[in-house]
């Protein structure tokens, strides 16, 4: 088990090696689930049978429970380009006197920086195919998603595992632009004392928001932390069931010539597994330190949306 972190300088960051476009899509090819399951549109949250519960509940201990959803942001800024919306409906002079009523409005477009989220399976398309081979323009219109809809996936519980990797390398945090490849998570594995297995969650640290809140905001479409493309073929043989993180699981900028989001398309739409992105790991590395270990139960309720390609959701683990 590594010591708590120090406040040494982060390493330099290095989003590379670079990856050209035919070598991404054998990768793609070679990671590819479709035809697996059905509901297809459930993909890889097929694999948490009721056996993997009861085998995540059994990893409650103490009863901690740490959430891990950003609070409602509302502030513009360079990581919160769409604001989410609150104002106040109802403030307990609009019904009958008594007993008064306060009623607020809330409102989102959460596929961002500035929300934590989930995606659902219809977020990404590669080569005009969804998941599973489907074509996004037969099964995405102005309604909705007609296949991998959030509102097919329900609620996820599973074995939860935090990659903290600034806990690994006794760092604050991985400075943005800085990729996480598969010795890395090896690494982490050995030195955290988890172990990936089939049906479990993923969650990468990056120290993300503890950066943000020393040294301020900054745009992470531009540099983030997450993993290099060749971290996924390791995940892929674990059959994971979800992957995220405090970013968004990519390093940015892409080390892939001319794809923006390539964890996002071999995650999503080449191995059906949804992404949790934005999430504030801060408490929850706390947590796992103070426990002396970093694998836990992980409940993820995405809201009921139909034909939603996602919702904003907030994690909880319980250790």
């Amino acid at each position: 088990m590594t010591s708590s972190p120090t406040h040494s300088p982060p390493p330099p960051p290095d989003n590379g090696p670079r990856m050209s476009r035919e070598d991404f899509d054998s990768l793609f090819d070679s990671v590819r689930t479709w035809g697996t399951w059905s509901p297809a549109d459930r993909g890889a949250w097929n694999r948490v049978t009721p056996a993997h519960v009861q085998r995540a509940t059994a990893l409650v201990r103490s009863g901690v429970t740490v959430p891990m959803a950003l609070p409602w942001n509302t502030v513009p800024g360079p990581d919160n380009g769409k604001p989410a919306l609150h104002y106040m409906s109802d403030l307990g002079d609009v019904e009958a006197p008594e007993p008064s009523c306060h009623k607020d409005f809330i409102a989102v477009d959460y596929h961002g920086k500035g929300v934590s989220h989930l995606d659902a399976l219809s977020h990404i398309a590669y080569r005009g195919q969804l998941y599973d081979g489907r074509t996004a323009r037969e099964v995405v219109d102005a309604a909705g998603a007609h296949f991998g809809a959030v509102s097919e996936l329900g609620p996820l519980v599973t074995k939860g595992v935090l990659i903290d990797m600034p806990a690994v390398l006794g760092t604050d945090w991985l400075e943005p632009g800085t990729a996480v490849h598969a010795e890395d998570v090896l690494a982490a594995e050995k030195a955290l004392g988890v172990t990936i297995a089939e049906g479990d969650a993923v969650l990468l640290r990056s120290g993300h928001f503890r950066r943000r809140a020393e040294l301020g905001a900054w745009n992470p479409d531009n540099a983030s932390a997450g993993f290099h493309v060749d971290a996924v073929p390791l995940l892929a043989e674990r059959g994971i069931s979800l992957l995220g993180g405090d970013g968004d699981s990519d390093v940015r900028p892409s080390p892939v010539d001319g794809l923006h989001s390539p964890v996002h398309a071999l995650a999503l739409t080449a191995m059906g597994v949804p992404l949790l992105d934005n999430l504030d790991l801060e408490a929850l590395s706390a947590a796992c330190a103070a426990a002396g270990r970093y694998e836990f139960l992980l409940v993820v309720a995405p809201l009921n949306v139909p034909g939603g390609t996602g919702s904003p959701v907030n994690p909880v683990a319980v250790l």
